[in-house]
């Protein structure tokens, strides 16, 4: 599995979206299952999709889809 299907599967899982909703669009507490408990479940697949931990910044920094790659570059993940 790439990097890329990995970072997907979280978003997916986690929000319960579809992955053509996955994309620029896609914003912290713009899709209704993005809330806080949403997030929380986000970055936990994440950390566990990568074995990396996220620092308490850059989980409030991560509020796009597109953002996430950016911060998830911070910890070696490349897409």
């Amino acid at each position: 599995m790439t990097n890329l299907e990995k970072y997907d599967r979280a978003f997916v899982q986690a929000l319960g979206v579809k992955k053509e909703e996955l994309g620029e669009s896609l914003v912290y507490r713009r899709n209704e299952n993005w809330d806080s408990v949403g997030h929380m479940d986000l970055v936990v697949r994440l950390e566990e999709a990568f074995d990396i931990s996220i620092s308490s910044p850059d989980v409030m920094a991560l509020n796009t889809y597109e953002r996430g790659k950016e911060i998830l570059g911070k910890y070696g993940v490349t897409f």
